[in-house]
Protein backbone atom coordinates (compact mmCIF):
# COMPACT_ATOMS: atom_id res chain seq x y z
CA UNK A 1 0.00 0.00 0.00
CA UNK A 2 1.14 3.54 -1.05
CA UNK A 3 1.82 5.97 2.22
CA UNK A 4 -1.53 8.02 2.79
CA UNK A 5 -0.66 11.08 2.54
CA UNK A 6 -1.80 13.98 0.83
CA UNK A 7 0.53 14.37 -1.74
CA UNK A 8 -0.08 11.06 -3.32
CA UNK A 9 -3.68 11.86 -3.38
CA UNK A 10 -3.26 14.65 -5.26
CA UNK A 11 -0.79 12.68 -7.58
CA UNK A 12 -3.91 9.97 -8.22
CA UNK A 13 -6.46 12.62 -9.10
CA UNK A 14 -4.33 14.49 -10.94
CA UNK A 15 -3.33 11.16 -12.68
CA UNK A 16 -7.55 10.38 -13.52
CA UNK A 17 -7.95 13.55 -14.21
CA UNK A 18 -5.63 14.76 -16.56
CA UNK A 19 -3.59 11.61 -17.88
CA UNK A 20 -5.74 11.11 -20.83
CA UNK A 21 -5.31 13.31 -23.90
CA UNK A 22 -9.06 14.53 -23.77
CA UNK A 23 -10.34 15.84 -20.77
CA UNK A 24 -14.02 15.75 -20.03
CA UNK A 25 -15.69 18.92 -20.39
CA UNK A 26 -15.95 19.97 -16.18
CA UNK A 27 -12.08 20.11 -16.41
CA UNK A 28 -11.03 20.67 -19.77
CA UNK A 29 -11.59 25.05 -18.82
CA UNK A 30 -8.99 24.54 -15.89
CA UNK A 31 -6.58 22.70 -18.92
CA UNK A 32 -7.12 25.96 -20.79
CA UNK A 33 -6.91 28.52 -18.03
CA UNK A 34 -3.23 26.89 -17.45
CA UNK A 35 -2.02 27.01 -20.88
CA UNK A 36 -3.41 31.07 -21.06
CA UNK A 37 -1.41 31.32 -17.53
CA UNK A 38 1.49 30.34 -18.92
CA UNK A 39 0.99 33.09 -22.07
CA UNK A 40 0.36 35.69 -19.72
CA UNK A 41 1.52 35.84 -16.34
CA UNK A 42 3.72 37.85 -15.23
CA UNK A 43 1.16 40.48 -16.64
CA UNK A 44 -1.98 39.22 -15.76
CA UNK A 45 -3.06 37.15 -12.36
CA UNK A 46 -4.74 34.16 -12.86
CA UNK A 47 -7.56 34.45 -10.59
CA UNK A 48 -10.46 32.19 -11.18
CA UNK A 49 -12.31 30.29 -8.54
CA UNK A 50 -15.39 28.98 -7.61
CA UNK A 51 -18.25 31.14 -9.38
CA UNK A 52 -15.66 33.79 -10.18
CA UNK A 53 -16.93 36.34 -12.48
CA UNK A 54 -13.45 36.20 -14.35
CA UNK A 55 -10.65 34.61 -14.79
CA UNK A 56 -7.65 36.78 -14.96
CA UNK A 57 -7.11 40.50 -13.84
CA UNK A 58 -4.34 43.01 -14.68
CA UNK A 59 -2.63 44.87 -12.51
CA UNK A 60 -4.98 48.15 -13.38
CA UNK A 61 -7.98 46.39 -12.80
CA UNK A 62 -8.82 45.12 -16.58
CA UNK A 63 -10.64 41.56 -16.38
CA UNK A 64 -10.21 38.63 -18.82
CA UNK A 65 -12.89 35.84 -19.19
CA UNK A 66 -11.66 32.36 -20.82
CA UNK A 67 -14.16 30.81 -22.41
CA UNK A 68 -13.33 27.11 -24.12
CA UNK A 69 -15.03 24.66 -26.64
CA UNK A 70 -13.46 21.51 -28.55
CA UNK A 71 -14.39 19.29 -31.39
CA UNK A 72 -13.50 15.87 -29.68
CA UNK A 73 -14.19 15.06 -26.43
CA UNK A 74 -13.51 12.70 -23.41
CA UNK A 75 -16.13 9.97 -24.70
CA UNK A 76 -16.12 8.74 -28.12
CA UNK A 77 -16.25 11.25 -30.52
CA UNK A 78 -16.15 10.26 -34.48
CA UNK A 79 -14.50 12.25 -36.61
CA UNK A 80 -17.62 12.86 -38.94
CA UNK A 81 -19.96 13.50 -35.89
CA UNK A 82 -21.64 16.65 -36.21
CA UNK A 83 -20.29 19.54 -33.87
CA UNK A 84 -21.71 22.96 -33.47
CA UNK A 85 -19.00 24.24 -31.08
CA UNK A 86 -20.05 27.27 -29.07
CA UNK A 87 -18.83 29.34 -25.78
CA UNK A 88 -21.12 30.56 -22.98
CA UNK A 89 -21.09 34.78 -23.26
CA UNK A 90 -24.26 35.17 -21.31
CA UNK A 91 -24.93 38.27 -19.29
CA UNK A 92 -25.36 38.04 -15.73
CA UNK A 93 -27.32 39.23 -13.01
CA UNK A 94 -24.27 40.20 -10.99
CA UNK A 95 -21.12 38.88 -10.00
CA UNK A 96 -19.82 37.27 -6.35
CA UNK A 97 -17.00 38.86 -4.34
CA UNK A 98 -16.10 36.71 -2.00
CA UNK A 99 -19.32 35.49 -0.35
CA UNK A 100 -21.21 38.88 -1.38
CA UNK A 101 -23.23 38.66 -4.47
CA UNK A 102 -23.20 42.36 -6.24
CA UNK A 103 -25.93 43.09 -8.17
CA UNK A 104 -24.32 44.36 -11.56
CA UNK A 105 -25.87 42.55 -14.57
CA UNK A 106 -24.16 42.67 -17.66
CA UNK A 107 -20.67 40.81 -18.26
CA UNK A 108 -17.84 41.45 -15.09
CA UNK A 109 -15.34 41.10 -18.21
CA UNK A 110 -13.75 43.53 -19.53
CA UNK A 111 -12.10 41.02 -22.62
CA UNK A 112 -12.75 37.32 -23.66
CA UNK A 113 -10.70 34.78 -24.55
CA UNK A 114 -12.08 32.33 -26.58
CA UNK A 115 -10.08 29.13 -27.00
CA UNK A 116 -11.17 26.56 -29.39
CA UNK A 117 -9.54 22.84 -30.12
CA UNK A 118 -10.00 21.62 -33.49
CA UNK A 119 -8.08 18.79 -33.33
CA UNK A 120 -10.00 15.64 -34.84
CA UNK A 121 -7.84 12.79 -35.45
CA UNK A 122 -6.26 9.67 -32.94
CA UNK A 123 -3.51 12.73 -32.13
CA UNK A 124 -5.89 15.23 -30.31
CA UNK A 125 -4.61 16.16 -26.97
CA UNK A 126 -6.66 19.09 -24.95
CA UNK A 127 -3.21 19.67 -22.91
CA UNK A 128 -1.29 20.38 -25.57
CA UNK A 129 -1.15 24.61 -26.23
CA UNK A 130 -0.09 24.13 -30.06
CA UNK A 131 -3.46 21.91 -30.58
CA UNK A 132 -5.41 25.21 -29.35
CA UNK A 133 -6.46 28.67 -31.23
CA UNK A 134 -7.38 31.92 -29.28
CA UNK A 135 -9.74 34.16 -30.35
CA UNK A 136 -9.66 37.57 -28.34
CA UNK A 137 -12.53 40.12 -28.42
CA UNK A 138 -13.42 43.09 -25.88
CA UNK A 139 -16.45 42.33 -24.07
CA UNK A 140 -18.19 44.96 -26.05
CA UNK A 141 -18.01 43.09 -29.47
CA UNK A 142 -19.83 40.71 -28.19
CA UNK A 143 -23.22 40.57 -29.25
CA UNK A 144 -26.25 40.09 -26.69
CA UNK A 145 -26.44 36.35 -27.14
CA UNK A 146 -26.27 33.85 -24.49
CA UNK A 147 -24.11 32.15 -26.91
CA UNK A 148 -21.98 32.40 -29.27
CA UNK A 149 -21.11 30.20 -32.07
CA UNK A 150 -17.92 29.20 -33.51
CA UNK A 151 -18.36 30.77 -37.01
CA UNK A 152 -19.82 33.80 -35.52
CA UNK A 153 -16.72 34.27 -33.72
CA UNK A 154 -14.41 34.01 -36.99
CA UNK A 155 -16.65 36.56 -38.51
CA UNK A 156 -15.37 38.65 -35.28
CA UNK A 157 -12.49 38.47 -35.13
CA UNK A 158 -9.29 36.02 -36.61
CA UNK A 159 -7.65 33.29 -34.78
CA UNK A 160 -3.77 33.37 -32.98
CA UNK A 161 -1.66 30.91 -31.55
CA UNK A 162 -0.45 29.80 -27.83
CA UNK A 163 2.59 32.00 -29.28
CA UNK A 164 1.09 35.20 -30.26
CA UNK A 165 -1.62 35.17 -27.70
CA UNK A 166 0.44 37.59 -25.28
CA UNK A 167 0.69 40.49 -27.76
CA UNK A 168 -2.95 39.87 -29.19
CA UNK A 169 -4.60 40.23 -25.59
CA UNK A 170 -2.15 43.11 -25.26
CA UNK A 171 -3.47 44.84 -28.81
CA UNK A 172 -7.52 44.19 -27.27
CA UNK A 173 -6.45 45.47 -23.87
CA UNK A 174 -5.52 48.72 -24.93
CA UNK A 175 -8.32 49.57 -26.86
CA UNK A 176 -10.47 49.45 -23.38
CA UNK A 177 -10.99 52.25 -21.22
CA UNK A 178 -9.37 51.50 -17.89
CA UNK A 179 -11.68 50.73 -14.84
CA UNK A 180 -11.95 53.48 -12.19
CA UNK A 181 -9.90 52.36 -8.99
CA UNK A 182 -12.56 51.54 -6.83
CA UNK A 183 -12.94 48.55 -9.62
CA UNK A 184 -9.80 47.31 -9.19
CA UNK A 185 -10.16 44.66 -6.65
CA UNK A 186 -9.28 41.04 -6.94
CA UNK A 187 -12.66 39.05 -5.96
Amino acid sequence: MQPLDVGNVVSKASAAAFGKPLTTNVLRGLIVEAIIALALEPDWEWCSADYASWDFQRSDGLRLEVKQSAYRQSWDTPATAKVSPGFDVKARTGRWEGTTFIAEPGRAADLYVLAYHDRRDEGADHRNPLQWEFFVLPATAIPPVARIALNSVRRLTQPVRIDNLASRVGAVAATIPRRRPADTTLR
